[in-house]
């Protein structure tokens, strides 16, 4: 049985979490499908952007303790492969988008803030359970807290206590929190935005809110006018301007969805 479905459309890959049963907890077996279905929606030239969602009441539960507690001894615990799955959203070149419409812990916060953008509703919930348990958020560390801001980081690492969907959007570990009913409008809205810009020119963004400073501002302006000067001499850059000029969409806008300003 399949733990993480795709379907895709108007160049919006829908990645699902698909194992309820176990609150979509982070087996070995769900992990290597999200890897699998990330990198098909990598080389399909038709995805523009990827979200990831979820079946059942919850998004995702953290660690398969079970499956943790059988393969400590043996084998490769889940949790080292869950680096694995956090570096390729991160470092994904394509948009990815978190749809949140319940409770995530643990290493299902991991997820969310690899995401580029993420929308939850407001009365889903979070934890960061690990001290509680005994054990550490050291691998979802990386995603989580260039996300969080400082105080908050520490009241929920320390306290393990759960929050809601309000507060998580307050200490900027989601993009936005909305009703329950308002979700799918909300996610469609994001979508619909991500697919209306370039392909290279999303990719290069995304690559520019991760890069490091420069040591100098000199040293940082002089990258970043290369950068410019690259974007605006490309293909793309020239269709987009004349797409601009001309009042019609970019050549790139899947034709089906609204091309409207948001």
């Amino acid at each position: 049985m399949e733990l993480v479905r795709t379907a895709t459309d108007a160049g919006i890959a829908t990645v699902t979490l698909d194992s309820p049963a176990n609150r979509n907890a982070l087996s070995a077996l769900l992990m290597r499908e999200l890897l699998d279905a990330l990198g098909a929606a990598l080389t399909d030239t038709e995805v523009r952007a990827v979200v990831i969602s979820h079946t059942g009441p919850v998004f995702c539960s953290g660690a398969d303790l079970k499956e943790t507690a059988e393969a400590r001894e043996t084998g490769r615990i889940p949790a080292e492969l869950l680096a694995d799955v956090l570096a390729a959203i991160w470092e994904f070149p394509k948009p990815v988008l978190a749809r949140i419409a319940g409770p995530a812990r643990a290493g299902g916060l991991g997820l969310i803030a690899a995401a580029d953008i993420a929308v939850c509703t407001r009365d889903a919930t979070f934890a960061f359970s690990e001290v509680r348990l005994g054990v550490i958020p050291a691998v979802i560390s990386a995603t989580v807290l260039p996300r969080l801001a400082p105080r908050a980081a520490a009241e929920f690492y320390l306290t393990g206590d759960v929050f809601d969907g309000t507060r998580a959007a307050e200490i900027g570990l989601v993009t936005a929190a909305v009703e329950a009913d308002g979700l799918d409008a909300a996610v469609a809205a994001y979508a619909g935005a991500l697919v209306r810009g370039g392909p290279l020119a999303l990719a290069g963004t995304k690559q520019l809110l991760r890069r490091p400073a420069a040591d100098t501002i000199r040293a940082d302006l002089a990258d970043l006018s290369a950068r410019s000067a690259g974007y605006f001499r490309s293909a793309e850059g020239r269709e987009g301007v004349a797409a601009f000029r001309e009042k019609r969409p970019a050549s790139w806008v899947p034709v089906t969805h609204d091309t409207s300003a948001r």
